[in-house]
């Protein structure tokens, strides 16, 4: 099996190089929010500016609109005209992980503890007894926001789920997995020390002394909190030989990063050059900074206003002439578990940038299917540009599925097709990618964007 490391056999590093920035970025940016936030640092370092600070645009300029700090575009301009079309990489930055509720705290026995619920499909029992870190940000009634994040330096502490010790497992033992750890049991231990001369809930009393005093947040505050609870520590080489990245959040960040750096270095392209970050793809693509919102389709009247004249009718073409790659994860075969693909049908690590023409379920239920068209087109590019890329969907056809923000752009008219990295462990609390995978995805990116026409 010809694998894309034969390539870099003589000279591994521009790999290397390329995922030690991406462990940088995925190990900041373990939030929607650090994610967008981080990636607007690395575009203003290569010139991008606000694209509400400018009055026109023209071929050549670098543009990014933050919508809410959790959803974000970037662009660079093209010698056409907007309304004939934009090549689009789309990746979401959210990922699965434990929210804080509005009323977390509590005191239990003299333990503290915070009450969570999950977010996005997640195994409950993969995210017991694991170093965890809480990250996120708290609005106070008097306007100012404060930055939360406590667990990855080394000199934090950190929180963890507990689970039941095998000694006393009998009867959890017995149950499916699926109930092994009940979602209302996924409570984060925060504290065991009391408060002097206190009755009342001592313990949890003290955890507000030292919230206030370090944090200047009241119990209150929490209800206008976004608080997420996620797995502590950096992204790591993998494997001996460190042809792996194991991380929390390669999903959908990974395929982020490569789109955004591939979208940086572009350069008075024929065609204007988009990227954009999402939320809330995890949880069905709702919500104001979403792909379903109207957020992108804004920016997008902002620049046809920008460089001519706004109209309904050059917004509606400039969708319908579009073409965009979901940059999405796909399923990376695993040894351990051959049963669930179709071997002639599945992605492998080493074999570089996966498409699926399709994901969904079972009889590509909630799919975008792509033209063939399309990806005749999109192969001929990336064989031209010497990309290495594989073919796959996601498992065999009755064994589960999943979806991807392909189908709601697809829905503007535009053509999309999912292309990403495969992963092992899948929305675990560290999933598996390998490196070369990473590099050229970013290139297939690149290329696209600078010659698919």
């Amino acid at each position: 099996m010809k694998t894309a490391w034969e390539k870099y056999l003589k000279n591994t590093k521009p790999v290397m190089d390329f995922c030690e920035g991406y462990k940088t970025y995925i190990t900041n940016a373990k939030t929607e929010r650090e994610a967008t936030l981080e990636a607007i640092k690395l575009a203003k370092k290569a010139g991008f500016k606000d694209l509400y600070s400018v009055k026109k645009i023209k071929p050549g300029d670098r543009l990014y609109a933050n919508n809410r700090d959790k959803n974000v575009a970037f662009f660079v301009i093209g010698k056409k005209d907007i309304e004939e079309g934009i090549n689009i990489l789309g990746a979401h930055i959210d990922a699965p992980r434990l929210d804080l509720k509005q009323h977390p705290l509590y005191e239990d026995n003299g333990l503290v503890l915070l009450d969570t619920h999950y977010y996005g499909g997640v195994k409950n029992y993969q995210w017991v007894a694991h170093p965890m870190a809480l990250h996120g940000v708290v609005c106070k009634k008097d306007g100012t926001t404060v930055n939360i994040k406590i667990g990855d330096n080394e000199n934090d502490p950190v929180i963890e789920i507990s689970d039941l010790l095998i000694h006393l497992a009998h009867d959890q033992m017995q149950k499916k997995a699926t109930n092994v750890i009940e979602g209302e049991d996924l409570n984060a231990l925060f504290g065991s020390i009391p408060k002097a001369k206190t009755k009342e809930n001592p313990v949890k009393a003290n955890i507000l002394d030292i919230l206030k005093k370090e944090y200047n947040i009241e119990e209150e505050d929490f209800i206008s909190a976004e608080l997420e609870i996620v797995p502590a520590g950096k992204a790591r080489d993998l494997g001996l030989d460190r042809s792996m990245i194991m991380a929390y959040g390669h999903d959908d960040r990974i395929c982020a990063y490569a789109s955004l750096m591939a979208t940086l270095e572009m350069k008075n392209p024929s065609i204007t050059s988009a990227c954009i970050f999402i939320d809330k793809e995890e949880i069905g693509s709702v919500g104001s900074t979403s792909a379903h919102s109207t957020f992108f389709e804004n920016c997008i009247a902002e620049l046809i206003n920008k460089q001519t004249s706004y109209n309904d009718l050059k917004l509606r073409h400039a969708f319908e002439n579009s073409h965009m790659i979901s940059s999405d994860v796909s399923a990376a075969f695993d040894p351990n578990y051959p049963s669930v693909n179709e071997p002639k049908n599945t992605a492998y690590f080493g074999k570089g940038i996966s498409i699926n023409k399709y994901v969904g379920a079972r009889g590509k239920s909630g799919t975008n299917d792509a033209n063939p068209e399309y990806i005749a087109k999109l192969r001929k590019v990336l064989e031209d540009n010497d990309v290495s890329f594989q073919t796959a969907e996601l498992g065999k056809v009755n064994q589960g599925g999943g979806g991807t923000v392909a189908y709601t752009f697809a829905n503007k008219n535009m053509e999309v097709i999912d292309a990403g990295v495969a992963i092992q462990n899948m929305h675990a609390c560290y999933e598996t990618a390998s490196k070369v995978d990473i590099y050229e995805s970013y290139l297939a990116y690149k290329a696209f964007l600078k010659d698919f026409k």
